[in-house]
């Protein structure tokens, strides 16, 4: 995972690889994610995915374009799509209040905002505590958008995975937008 860092545990002996390395065990590896809310559940990214977060701001629609895409915003001078992941993962769209944000993510190379219901804070989460996701989520959301669901602090986290949320079709068509 790319947001996968080391972390040495000072009161834990570490194992040693064939090149004599210092390794890390596997309960040693952390995930850093950012998490945020959709529909009352709460979902991680990898940190490293994640370019910056922003308040809402005015969308400015683009015609023709499929449900899930609010528009476009312009940000510092560059164009970015907007979608509303509620609708892309086929929930019920809600109303923009305080809380609700713009997280901004690199997809193969491409910014995207994804307009999400409020972010919550970067978690540190042992990589152990991921299991694979199960065919349907209690959100409702498909498992292919699904990377695995940690559990954390007697909270339920659903890891997205960013690739497989848009087609290589309708990662074209928002690269163009």
């Amino acid at each position: 995972m790319s947001a996968v860092v080391e972390a040495n545990k000072s009161n834990q002996d570490l194992t040693t690889h064939n090149n004599g390395d210092r390794g890390v065990r596997s309960s040693d590896v952390l995930l850093q994610l950012v998490t945020f809310n959709l529909v009352g559940e709460e979902f991680g990214l990898p940190i490293l995915d994640v370019r910056e977060i922003i308040r809402m701001v005015d969308v400015t629609p683009v015609p023709h374009s499929p449900n899930f895409v609010e528009g476009v915003i312009n940000l510092r001078g560059q164009i970015l799509p907007v979608i509303d992941l509620r609708k892309r993962f086929g929930l019920d769209s809600s109303k923009a209040d305080e809380d609700t944000r713009i997280v901004v993510v690199e997809i193969n190379k491409n910014l995207i905002g994804l307009i999400v219901d409020g972010v919550n804070e970067v978690l540190r989460i042992p990589s152990e505590t991921v299991n694979p996701a199960p065919q349907i989520v209690s959100s409702g959301i498909g498992a292919e958008y699904i990377q695995g669901i940690a559990h954390y602090n007697e909270k339920m986290i659903i890891l997205v995975d960013l690739e497989r949320v848009f087609s290589q079709d309708e990662m074209k068509n928002l690269a163009n937008m």
